[in-house]
């Protein structure tokens, strides 16, 4: 009775993962010509090409994509099963753990994040993507590890953590009028153009809610998807730009800005990272967790 090469389920997850043979095979240190060898066995056993060239990247075929969850299952579970008998060696993991976050979370944090593994487990690498369409299907089938930013809808199977509060402030650069002022009235605040920060270019915000309130109404002038060039630019500019206190203290130091406290009342920003079960009791994946909590909250 011959048995199945088991080591071929680890090269459909480095495949899946990575989308290229030269990544995937830098993720299971091989060599490109043994994992392009691997991967033709793979597509043998399958009777599949699994993954199929679109541009640069090697897209997963239909099968492989029912194979996915079901395969990062049995492979979590093998490891569950070995890593009970031992005790976990950090200097001895060799994973890549991609993160889904904020841009400012990722201006803010990468780096410090960064150091601490590479202090603790210098075999284990950071890949940071932006957020874009948030589902649970990249956490499901492992593409991304954890997704960190603002609490938002991800599903009832998912967990999360909260990794801290946050509350947003006007920020403006420092020769703006509105620099350095003590308190800003909200007829201040909405006699200068604006900028609104939003993935899916929305205008408009719980800020402008809360103006309408008061009978305001701000100019936006220009909407970006994310918080780093948000700061960047109303450093550059006359514009006002509405920002979490924690991005706009780490970004002081390098860009010529100033905050204020909002002269209306709006909802904090609750930060948190979450995960999907199948990894929850995975040892190294709950270290990284908790490396990414440490970081957050220092």
């Amino acid at each position: 009775m011959s048995f199945p090469d088991l080591n071929l389920l680890f090269t459909f997850d480095a495949m899946l993962r990575e989308g290229t043979v030269t990544a995937a095979a830098q993720r299971m240190n091989l060599s490109v010509p043994a994992m392009s060898r691997r991967l033709g066995q793979l597509r043998e056993a399958m009777g599949d090409p699994l993954f199929v060239l679109a541009g640069r990247r090697l897209v997963p075929t239909p099968l492989a994509l029912d194979l996915a969850v079901q395969v990062h299952d049995l492979l979590e579970a093998a490891r569950g099963v070995l890593g009970n008998q031992q005790v976990l060696d950090l200097g001895q993991v060799k994973r890549v753990f991609t993160l889904r976050a904020e841009d400012g979370f990722t201006g803010a944090w990468a780096l410090r994040l960064s150091e601490r593994i590479a202090r603790e487990a210098p075999q284990v690498k950071l890949s940071f993507t932006a957020l874009g369409d948030e589902d649970v299907a990249a956490l499901r089938d492992g593409r991304v590890d954890l997704d960190i930013g603002i609490a938002g809808p991800l599903g009832p199977e998912v967990y999360k953590q909260r990794l801290y509060v946050d509350h947003f402030v006007g920020v403006v650069n420092n020769r703006h009028p509105l620099a350095g002022q003590a308190q800003v009235s909200a007829e201040q605040l909405v006699a200068y153009p604006h900028l609104s920060v939003s993935r899916r270019g929305r205008a408009r915000g719980p800020l402008d809610l809360a103006l309408e309130k008061v009978g305001l109404q701000r100019d936006v002038r220009l909407v970006v998807p994310g918080f780093q060039a948000a700061m960047h630019l109303a450093a550059s500019s006359d514009m006002v730009a509405i920002i979490p206190r924690r991005f706009v203290e780490w970004s002081m130091p390098m860009l010529p800005l100033s905050l204020f406290v909002l002269p209306v009342h709006t909802p904090s920003g609750e930060f948190c990272q979450a995960w999907h079960p199948r990894v929850n009791n995975d040892r190294v994946h709950r270290w990284m967790r908790q490396v990414v909590l440490a970081c957050a909250q220092s």
